[in-house]
């Protein structure tokens, strides 16, 4: 009983408002670079 709250949850995603795709939340888009409507990182292009 000491340890029943150590497990692993499962993730949480949210579709994206824009691109229409499934993403993690709080992470920022590999395939856009967008993290909250901001442009933050270089697109990767096509995976």
């Amino acid at each position: 009983m000491r340890r029943s709250h150590d497990k692993l949850g499962q993730p949480h995603y949210q579709e994206d408002a824009t691109t229409g795709e499934l993403t993690r939340r709080h992470h920022v888009d590999l395939k856009t670079g967008m993290y909250r409507g901001k442009q933050v990182t270089e697109p990767k292009g096509d995976f």
